[in-house]
């Protein structure tokens, strides 16, 4: 019997254990300590309130013989697919019901994905970078090359000629970098993968916190992506669904390579492997794109978009250079003093009691730099920035 050795060459992820550890100690040695944590991706608010009602009613439906729904089709019921795709109509972008398929989380079919795809297909992903697009894909034994982001391109790195890509990783609003890519900077990208049979796996998890009209929210914005792009989204960071679980990949039906529709073979991959997202979840994902639940959900963003302002005047004052903040929840700022991620972790717990994220865990790139987020408590945000620029003077 043998296992899988791709596993054994994965790093041991010790980035929030460490942070954990280490708050744990300080604690312990400083009772009274009031530490106000700004690293954490997951976000405060609770559910919406329409979502909450539209999840009752569900449940109460599934207390009924009449009402009661067992399986569901894997692809998601229609009544969310077709909401999903007027949530796009609004944003301008023409996407059918029938290329939509409704997971319980980006993270998830972000790793799924790869079943439809070879294993010795070479691999694009930007650093600094949400560690787990890596992981799934040493799992598979993929070869892997990287896209470096750094101050000199706004961590927003672009195709180089010397890239060989067949699956190209792009996160925009980035985690951890909080970049947003432009209109040409993405059609730089969508050219790319078109002229040279490459698929762009495009996250949009973050979409909903990009205000700037001139931005887009989208892959299928951009003219030619239909031809070379899957983009993944969440309900997560929208409507706080990090812990209801409900996501969605949209495969364009122009997307073939090798012969084969894309969207077939995903399809193929779901009903073999998931049995769908649970119907009193996806009620609740319906409710978020309602008048009434829109109305409380872009309240829900507004809040954590005002800390992410605070966060971002407030470094900008003290003339420490950084990303994000603005059309995204992350900020991703560079270490003052010429300090290590970690040197200036501990400096900010120990001065400051404020907790973040050192860059270094994100990747190679990520030495020297910081990331703050937005999902806090507004006045709690307020008091952290205060002490992050007396430690400054």
């Amino acid at each position: 019997m043998k296992i899988n050795s791709n596993y054994l060459r994965l790093k041991d992820s010790y980035l929030f254990s460490t942070i954990a550890k280490k708050i744990k100690a300080y604690q312990a040695s400083h009772t009274d300590a009031d530490i106000i944590r700004l690293g954490i991706g997951d976000v405060t608010l609770p559910l919406a309130p329409a979502v909450v009602e539209a999840m009752k009613k569900a449940a109460d439906e599934m207390g009924v013989k009449e009402t009661f729904r067992g399986y569901g089709p894997e692809p998601g019921y229609e009544f969310l697919r077709d909401a999903i795709a007027k949530y796009y109509a609004s944003k301008g972008v023409n996407v059918s019901a029938g290329e939509i398929y409704v997971s319980d989380g980006a993270k998830s079919d972000l790793g799924n994905i790869l079943d439809i795809f070879d294993a010795d297909n070479k691999v694009l992903i930007p650093d600094p970078v949400y560690p787990a697009y890596v992981d799934t894909n040493v799992m598979a034994g993929r070869t892997i090359d990287t896209a470096r982001g750094c101050e000199a391109n706004g961590f927003k790195p672009m195709p180089e000629s010397h890239y060989e890509a067949d699956i190209i990783y792009i996160c925009s609003p980035n985690n951890p970098t909080g970049a947003v890519y432009t209109h040409a900077e993405l059609k730089e990208w969508v050219d790319y993968a078109n002229k040279c049979g490459a698929v762009i796996l495009f996250d949009a998890a973050y979409e909903s916190f990009v205000s700037d009209p001139t931005l887009p929210r989208s892959i299928f914005e951009i003219d030619g992506a239909r031809t070379c792009a899957i983009e993944f989204n969440s309900f997560s960071k929208i409507a706080g669904f990090t812990g209801t679980r409900c996501g969605y990949a949209v495969v364009p039906e122009e997307l073939e390579r090798g012969g084969a529709k894309l969207g077939a073979l995903w399809n193929r991959r779901q009903c073999t492997k998931f049995n769908g997202v649970p119907y009193i979840v996806q009620r609740g994902a319906e409710a978020v794109f309602t008048d009434e639940g829109m109305k409380q959900i872009k309240a829900n963003l507004a809040y954590y978009m005002e800390n992410a302002r605070v966060i971002h005047e407030g470094l900008e004052s003290a003339g420490v250079w950084h990303v994000g903040g603005v059309n995204s929840p992350y900020i991703w700022l560079k270490c003052p003093l010429g300090l290590s991620s970690w040197e200036y972790f501990d400096r900010l717990l120990e001065r400051a009691n404020v907790v973040g994220t050192p860059g270094a865990g994100f990747g190679d790139n990520g030495e020297g730099y910081f990331r703050l987020t937005a999902f806090g408590d507004k006045e709690r945000t307020k008091e952290a920035v205060r002490r992050i620029l007396a430690d400054l003077k």
